[in-house]
């Protein structure tokens, strides 16, 4: 079987991947993460995950690479990770009672050939309106700082939903699956 890389530090990445049971290993690409001047957001994570993957060519000459990278949007603005309560807090009541769309984008990297399959796979939380207490609550018992949007949809984060919308709720999480089973049985590879 040709061996999977996935270009991550992310272990919600990590997690995820280990549900399709396929050997793997991962490592952390170095790159620079920065959006370019009037780059799309779409754009943006497609670029980064191409760049993650190829970044670790070299280290894995023989085999798939994955790379994936995300941003959610609310409205035209693109928010981080936000790091600290503060941000966090910020961030949530932006979001309180509309949306944020999350762009998660997608590379596989056949190393040998140089071919990579790249896409971007949207999904749109609609969150409640939600009051400080709420907010203040949920920062403390997750501690989501090290997530996009601010929450953690896989924990208690799916409290700050209305709805959502998307052909893939593992995108949400920051490698959409269903997408990458496309990818990786068009290169070969046999799931299950």
């Amino acid at each position: 079987m040709t061996p999977l890389l996935l270009a991550s530090s992310s272990r919600y990445r990590h997690e995820l991947l280990e549900r399709l049971r396929l050997p793997f290993v991962w490592m952390a690409p170095d790159i620079d993460e920065s959006p370019r001047p009037g780059e799309p957001a779409e754009a943006l994570v497609k670029r980064l995950a191409e760049q993650k993957a190829r970044a670790l060519s070299a280290h894995h000459p023989d085999g798939l690479i994955i790379g994936s990278d995300q941003v959610a949007v609310n409205g035209e603005r693109i928010l981080g990770k936000p790091g600290d309560f503060e941000r966090a807090k910020a961030q949530l009541v932006a979001a309180s009672g509309g949306s944020v769309r999350f762009l998660t984008g997608l590379a596989l990297l056949d190393s040998r050939s140089g071919r990579c399959q790249v896409d971007c796979v949207p999904f749109t939380v609609h969150f409640r309106p939600l009051d400080e207490p709420q907010i203040t609550r949920y920062l403390h018992a997750e501690q989501p700082y090290d997530c996009a949007g601010s929450f953690k949809a896989e924990g208690l984060g799916v409290s700050l939903f209305r709805k959502t919308e998307g052909e893939d709720a593992t995108s949400l999480i920051g490698l959409p699956l269903i997408r990458l089973v496309d990818m990786l049985i068009k290169e070969g590879i046999e799931i299950p």
